[in-house]
């Protein structure tokens, strides 16, 4: 995996170092080189170091100060070690640090090698790739530190989703990691936690080919032993965990298979994450295992009893699709008052009759971590279908569910959840049945007057947005 350092080399500690044709300030420039590029050390002049550059093929001259010679001997070993323990925990010192990393499993003998090398140079390499996916903030040098990190070996690619691109490290020494004897529970929690990104897997793929995935991920996440690792780290094993479940559920129900048991075991890991023991950058993570699993939640649950006159049937129409049906059953054998049909999963325990409308609200997932609600309604005495969506302006992922009616101002209540362009927002909303008009809305229930008299007791026990 790593390139190979030769002796008498000096690694770059700055970038836009200025590699130079003679040793003075005022000397052509050749190249402008960055931090944990490696060089030749050929020769000395007065602060400057005399050096090539194998992969640009070119010598030159740049001040001592940008550069820091390396020993690569057995004796050089431990303080290479430590310059790469202390540049793990650097954030911005990426390319450094994978630098040191290679030069000290070149100085190192396999006999005292560890897993904690490899742990190191792939945590760096995740943030590394992070950070170039990142905002404008961290641009300067980004692709050039990827290019220093391909001299060793560390490989990137790229996954396109939601018209934004994130880089993603391809975790080859995580898994080199997991399969070591001597790593510890905690590293090989971080090495798992690397490997089962939802934002790394490839979104444009089969639907066996994405089950497969997810359960390779589930597998991986098992092998853990959670309870000998970090508060943080177990919190977000369980928030990953919790996750990836909920994908295979969303799975399971396309294909027309039973979803209660891992429905149950996503919720469960969900619960089991304690959100002060996360970091702020790490709470990311916990509010998207929330939305991923609160669009799949009605999955544990079998069809619910519908008390009449209307209810909602479901029957297959053409090939992936479910048809819903609206009916009256007081009149026997008649037509369905209303039909519509769909690609995604109408989770039918999610139906719940309004009485006092008359109207009715069901829950549809069109998508992975992307729920709907159906409202059947009447308009002018004639039966129609209204569309909530969790969010406007290409949303990433979210939920809406219905939270109960307040039959005076006829007025439905609703909990929304949804990433917008990598920002979280919960919502609770009051909309006019009649038009779905927003009449008001607010961050938390409490402060809607509505809310506190009329919310259903089952949504206020079941769901997830009051977490």
């Amino acid at each position: 995996m790593m390139l190979a350092i030769m002796a008498g080399v000096a690694i770059v500690v700055m970038d836009h170092t200025s590699l130079r044709v003679a040793p003075h300030t005022g000397a052509i420039e050749l190249a402008a080189l960055w931090q944990g590029d490696v060089l030749e050390i050929r020769g000395e002049a007065p602060g400057y170091l005399q050096v090539y550059d194998y992969s640009r093929e070119r010598g030159g001259y740049l001040r001592s100060e940008s550069a820091r010679p390396v020993d690569l001997s057995e004796a050089g070993a431990p303080q290479l070690l430590e310059v790469l323990r202390f540049l793990r925990d650097t954030p911005g010192s990426e390319a450094l640090g994978i630098s040191y990393g290679a030069a000290y499993l070149k100085a190192a003998p396999a006999r005292a090698l560890t897993a904690e090398p490899f742990d190191a140079i792939g945590q760096m390499a995740e943030r590394l790739a992070d950070r170039v996916s990142g905002s404008a903030n961290h641009s300067a040098g980004r692709a050039e530190h990827l290019q220093v990190v391909q001299q060793f070996g560390v490989r990137m690619r790229s996954v396109e989703r939601n018209g934004r691109v994130q880089v993603c490290y391809d975790g080859e020494l995580f898994h080199r990691v997991l399969a070591m004897s001597n790593a510890t529970p905690e590293q090989r929690a971080q090495a798992a936690l690397g490997l089962t990104r939802s934002d790394c897997r490839e979104p444009n793929q089969g639907t066996a080919r994405i089950t497969a995935l997810d359960e390779e991920r589930r597998d991986v996440l098992d092998s853990v032993k959670d309870q000998d690792v970090s508060a943080m780290t177990r919190s977000r094993v369980h928030a990953r965990r919790a996750g990836i479940l909920a994908s295979i559920a969303y799975q399971q129900a396309r294909r027309g298979d039973p979803t209660g048991p891992v429905t149950e075991r996503a919720i469960a890991e969900l619960l089991a994450v304690h959100p002060t023991d996360l970091s702020d950058d790490r709470r990311d993570e916990y509010m998207d295992a929330i939305l991923r699993v609160s669009a799949v939640r009605w999955g544990r649950q079998t069809t619910a009893f519908q008390e009449g006159p209307f209810i909602l049937t479901a029957t297959s129409g053409d090939p992936g699709q479910t048809c819903i049906a609206l009916q009256d059953v007081r009149r026997r054998g008649a037509a369905p008052l209303l039909r519509r049909c769909t690609y995604g999963i109408p989770w039918m325990a999610s139906a719940q009759a309004i009485p006092q409308a008359p109207a009715l609200a069901l829950a549809v997932q069109p998508l992975e971590g992307w729920r709907e609600l159906w409202i059947f309604h009447q308009k002018a005495g004639t039966w129609a279908i209204d569309v909530l969506s969790p969010g406007t302006d290409n949303p990433e992922e979210g939920y809406v569910e219905y939270a109960g009616f307040a039959p005076g101002a006829r007025r439905l209540l609703t909990a929304r959840e949804v990433r917008d362009h990598g920002r979280y927002q919960r919502r609770f909303e009051e909309f006019r049945l009649d038009d779905l008009a927003l009449v008001r809305q607010a961050n938390a229930p409490n402060s809607l007057r509505d809310f506190a008299l009329w919310q259903d007791p089952a949504w206020r026990r079941d769901t997830l947005a009051l977490h």
